[in-house]
């Protein structure tokens, strides 16, 4: 539905409801027949051009309930019919401009119409915080500490997930994998609703398969964090927003999808009387099992001559999980309110391979041949539970929170693994487990302070709790006795925890009129310990960081200027502290380091972002220069096993540049693109290393979208997007690109759609190829899966709509630990940096 159709539609449903409430409007007149009209029309007061989609409100003189009201044509002119006598004001709003009102309009028996002429509108000197594209919900909003993408309309996602979401998002970049990193850095937060969520405690590419993209509403992406939000995440963070009910009664929805390679099925539904209401929801995706192709080829040097490991073979793998989600609120007054939500998740993945393996290590005379055979289970489950009290006081945003949260993730990998060859004094089967609990509770107060229009004051304090238990186990399977028997060697158990205090204060300023800011600080205390059960490798470590925040915004008309530094933090988490050695091959093991250091980022942006007729433009340049970077890191011991794990890394720069735009074409195409480029340059390597100062690449990722609205509730979308090979400290990994299509048609009165999306039509299957190289080693690995797909979707809305529940998200981000890459392939280890 157009804009212009539901602004009527919404505007005629308030009359219905305002007259209802005053059934004597109509004053002595209320008993005739004769109804009036207002007409006018709208035009910028500069360039004397019609003003098209501006809002007209009408209301009765001397109260303040809007009656009526209508939108302006594509040549300004606007009309407010069927209007009894009366005396009246007029409202007239459009994005950009001042506010213009008419008042005491009187509308008599003898002349029932008045013509308000030509309305001139100025253009508005406040920073344009919402853009609105093509009468359709905000495309863009540039806020003074973030940029928010509204992806509620996007077509060719329909039936995806939230990476197939964030893969269109500005700056954002989503490898083939999954992994996410914003301007080149994969060091982020993703949150949920504005809340942490364990599910990106492990693998956030395997986090994000189990968000449905028909649930995300937006996505804000905060490049310059202020001091209230966690000092980690060096990169930024990005707040996944899903599709909150925001009605009084009853409302819910249906969705579903059938497709070649992914199917989803979900629900929502939500409840609201009163002061008190209820929502909740679940959901089911299943991936049809599909078959990669694997090669990897690995040469190190020795004294002797080259040692060469080489395999080739095939794996089938495939997904299936649920989530689901329950809330509830109970305002007590309009001062006094608790919201509590418990969401709860879990997925199991299987993997099935066989690989072809040859070694051959002149250093002890040795050539094998010999196939492995591996069967793995992963499975993963969680919780998060939320509760807020909201105090509020008379003053508009004067208000205090009282936030607790407790988050729990659970993780099973176990796997069953063997080697068949010519000599069988090497064979084995095996099986190995690691159970992973990760813990976390969370306490925090919040309060914010207006002082004036200009001046907002925003402090509080917070405690993060993490307490993290590995368990793993390795039984190889014993002949004689025909059972498995425990390798100790191979056995331990590793404790882990982690407390955050924070505390912080932050300043909301806006002067000479044009001009606004945000200026603050943060403190963040970090205590860590560990330790085996076995008593081997103890540890604990303390440290306290300042993290300062300064946002300059000035607004010239239609233009936003914006300039920023910010200090981060970025704390590993347990995808890269995890000490599990995973040996699913011999000869290829990877394993976390839970002694690696925080890296501590400091950060500079200067931004520009406009809005003209319909065109937005938003650009950035930035200045990141982290230490102590966190980057995977491989070595080969003397009996050719690589041995992946993660490191402190060194000192590096970071320059780039982000051009984003969009603009309409007649109305109904929308075309949409963005350019991120960047160069990290190594300033200052580890001693340790064997890694050259002085190193640097480019990095780019681009995308373009179309879509057209046809009309009659049919919309089409295609994109297109491309990122650049990645690189890591001793690589480089995989080039990345992909488009997509999909039409969708509105049904049953624009409760329901249907459509149809297909990604990649000219390429059954895509291939990923990653090279390492070390001072002895150089390595490659390339895989080839199944990419092209095709998927039919279906939604439904039902219920009674009354759009007056505010929408409810707790206060509690945990925007501070580093999250994990999804597992990587064979032997193409290597992180970016």
């Amino acid at each position: 539905m157009n804009k212009a159709a539901f602004s009527c539609f919404l505007l005629l449903f308030i009359s219905t409801f305002a007259l209802a409430q005053y059934p004597g409007a109509g004053g002595a007149s209320s008993g005739s027949n004769i109804v009036g009209k207002i007409t006018g029309q709208i035009i910028d007061s500069a360039s004397q051009t019609p003003v098209e989609f501006a809002t007209i409100a009408l209301r009765r003189s001397g109260f303040d309930k809007d009656i009526d009201g209508t939108i302006s044509d594509e040549n300004g002119n606007f009309v407010v019919p069927n209007i009894k006598p009366g005396t009246y004001d007029v409202s007239i709003s459009f994005i950009g401009y001042t506010p213009r009102k008419v008042t005491d309009i009187e509308l008599t028996l003898k002349s029932p119409d008045a013509d308000l002429g030509t309305i001139q509108l100025q253009t508005d000197q406040v920073l344009l915080e919402t853009v609105k594209v093509e009468g359709q919900k905000a495309l863009v909003e540039n806020k003074v500490d973030r940029l928010v993408y509204n992806a509620e309309n996007d077509v060719s996602v329909k039936g995806g997930d939230a990476a197939d979401v964030l893969r269109k998002v500005p700056m954002l970049n989503v490898d083939m994998n999954g992994n996410v990193s914003l301007r080149g850095s994969q060091n982020l937060k993703i949150l949920i609703n504005g809340k942490p969520s364990g599910i990106f405690s492990g693998s956030i590419a395997d986090a994000l398969k189990m968000i449905p993209a028909d649930e995300i509403s937006k996505v804000e992406v905060i490049t310059t964090p202020s001091a209230k939000y966690d000092g980690e995440g060096s990169g930024g963070i990005i707040n996944i927003i899903t599709k909150e009910s925001k009605v009084q009664g009853m409302s819910g929805n249906v969705n579903a999808t059938l497709g070649t390679r992914q199917n989803r099925a979900a629900f929502n539904i939500s409840g609201v009387k009163q002061r008190f209401g209820i929502n909740g929801g679940g959901g089911a995706f299943f991936s049809w099992p599909q078959q990669g192709k694997n090669m990897f080829l690995r040469k190190d040097e020795t004294p002797s001559g080259t040692r060469i490991l080489q395999q080739d073979g095939v794996n089938t793998s495939s997904r299936i999980g649920f989530r689901g989600k329950l809330g509830a609120f109970y305002d007590f007054n309009a001062f006094n309110s608790i919201n509590s939500t418990i969401s709860f998740r879990g997925f199991t993945s299987d993997r099935d391979g066989e690989l072809e393996s040859m070694f051959v290590d002149p250093v002890n005379d040795l050539v094998e041949n010999y196939k492995r055979f591996n069967e793995g289970t992963n499975l993963r489950s969680g919780f998060d539970w939320t509760s807020d009290y909201t105090k509020k006081f008379d003053t508009e945003g004067h208000e205090l929170v009282f936030a607790f949260q407790l988050n729990g993730d659970l993780s099973k990998d176990d796997k069953v693994i063997e080697r068949l060859g010519a000599d069988v004094s090497k064979n084995y089967k095996e099986k190995n487990k690691n159970d992973g609990d990760n813990f976390e509770s969370t306490f925090q107060i919040d309060y914010t302070k207006p002082f004036s229009e200009a001046i907002k004051l925003e402090t509080g304090a917070k405690g993060v709790f993490r307490n993290i238990d590995s368990k793993y186990d390795f039984r190889i399977f014993n002949l004689d006795e025909n059972q498995y028997i425990v390798d100790p060697e191979r056995t331990d158990e590793f404790l882990y925890g982690q407390n955050v205090y924070a505390g912080y204060a932050s300043m909301n300023l806006n002067f000479w009129e044009t001009w606004s800011a945000v200026v603050g600080a943060r403190y963040e205390g970090t205590n860590i310990d560990g330790e085996f059960i076995d008593g081997s490798g103890a540890f604990d470590q303390s440290y306290g960081n300042f993290l300062p925040t300064v946002i300059l915004s000035k607004k010239i008309k239609f233009n936003t200027i914006k300039a920023s530094y910010t200090e981060r933090i970025q704390r590993p988490s347990l995808f890269y502290i995890n000490p599990y050695r995973n040996q699913e091959d011999r000869k290829i093991i990877t394993e976390g380091n839970p002694y690696l250091s925080p890296e501590l980022t400091s950060q500079y942006e200067l931004g520009y972002s406009t809005f003209i007729k319909g065109t937005v433009i938003n650009f950035s340049t930035y200045y990141k220069r982290t230490r102590d970077i966190i980057s995977s890191y491989l070595r080969i011991n003397d009996q050719g096993v690589s041995v992946n794990t993660f490191e402190n890394v060194g000192k590096t720069d970071v320059y780039g540049a982000n051009l984003f735009t969009s603009f309409s074409i007649r109305n109904n195409l929308t075309l949409r693109g963005n350019l991120d480029i960047n160069q990290h340059h190594v300033v200052e390597a580890s001693e340790e290393l064997n890694v050259e100062d002085a190193y640097s690449n480019w990095i780019t990722r681009m995308f373009v979208s179309a879509t057209y609205n046809f009309g009659k509730g049919w919309k089409a979308e295609g994109f297109m997007f491309g990122n650049s090979q990645r690189w890591s400290i001793q690589g480089r990994l995989p080039s990345f690109s992909m488009m997509s299509f999909g039409v969708q048609k509105e049904i049953f009165g624009e409760r329901g759609t249907i459509g149809l999306t297909v990604t990649d039509l000219f390429n059954k299957s895509k291939s990923f190829r990653s090279e390492l190289e070390g001072a002895n080693f150089t390595q490659v690995s390339d895989f080839t899966i199944p990419f092209q797909s095709f998927g039919v979707s279906f939604s439904y809305r039902f219920g009674n709509l009354d759009f007056k529940q505010q929408n409810r998200q707790s206060v509690i981000k945990n925007d501070d630990v580093k999250g994990g890459d999804s597992g990587q392939q064979g032997g193409d280890q290597g992180g970016q940096f």
